[in-house]
């Protein structure tokens, strides 16, 4: 319990930052020379620094309390102070990572549903036709936190993997060919219906494309030798002198 509510208080910390103008605050983090971008982790756990990955372990999972939780009513916002606890039975809708922090397969401290787009009805649709199913609308994260949903005992989580991994490979020609049948366009209508990963590749295609369109006219930055490399040479010949 002492390493969830550790997490609680730095995943609090953050949410303060972000409460207001949180938008611009991570823009500004992304695009400072200080910060390396993380991709996001794809499998059973996600990196804490990726922002993808933060923002994605915030997604709300449906949930029922089976025991009662000490101090944790206002952190899933069911109460008005810190000492409140939630009543064994209580439906939540709880934040991935204290979900994971609270789900104990032996002790039973808490169970977890299944997002409606990761059920079988859902499943029947992306089996279909992946393609035609706004992914951004439904969830922003869907392969991520999808992914994230194998941590938890449940029946259908073969299911659930196969389904992921088709709709990805399914979806993903299309996303590849759109990024590189689209130069010096506005592309805000072809990513609007994808996931964040997806928007990832989307971008990844595009840098690949313009990159590829600048060498081909002569405005590539010309290839120079490395510094270590010359400064290699340069003790090769001083060391030959002596």
């Amino acid at each position: 319990m002492r390493g969830v509510c550790r997490k609680w208080e730095l995943l609090r910390r953050f949410r303060v930052l972000c409460g207001v103008g949180g938008a611009s605050v991570l823009a500004r983090l992304a695009m400072s020379e200080a910060y390396f971008p993380v991709g996001p982790g794809l499998g059973l756990e996600e990196s804490f620094l990726s922002l993808d990955d933060i923002l994605m372990s915030q997604e709300k999972l449906p949930g029922r309390a089976e025991s009662a939780l000490p101090r944790l009513a206002f952190a899933l916002g069911q109460g008005s102070g810190c000492g409140d606890s939630i009543p064994e039975g209580s439906k939540l809708e709880i934040p991935l990572w204290l979900a994971k922090g609270l789900h104990d397969s032996k002790r039973r401290i808490i169970s977890v549903e299944l997002p409606k787009i990761y059920k079988e009805a859902w499943r029947t649709v992306f089996s279909a036709d992946a393609s035609v199913v706004d992914l951004h609308k439904m969830g922003p994260y869907y392969y991520g936190f999808g992914s994230q949903l194998l941590n938890f005992d449940n029946l259908e989580n073969p299911e659930i993997a196969q389904t992921i991994l088709q709709t990805f490979i399914s979806r993903f020609r299309r996303i590849m060919d759109s990024s590189q049948n689209a130069y010096n366009e506005d592309t805000s209508v072809l990513v609007a219906r994808m996931d964040e990963l997806e928007r990832n590749l989307f971008r990844a295609g595009q840098k690949g494309l313009n990159d590829f369109q600048y060498w081909e006219k002569g405005q590539a930055s010309q290839i120079t030798a490395s510094g270590v490399v010359q400064n290699y040479g340069k003790r090769k010949f001083t060391d030959m002198d002596g």
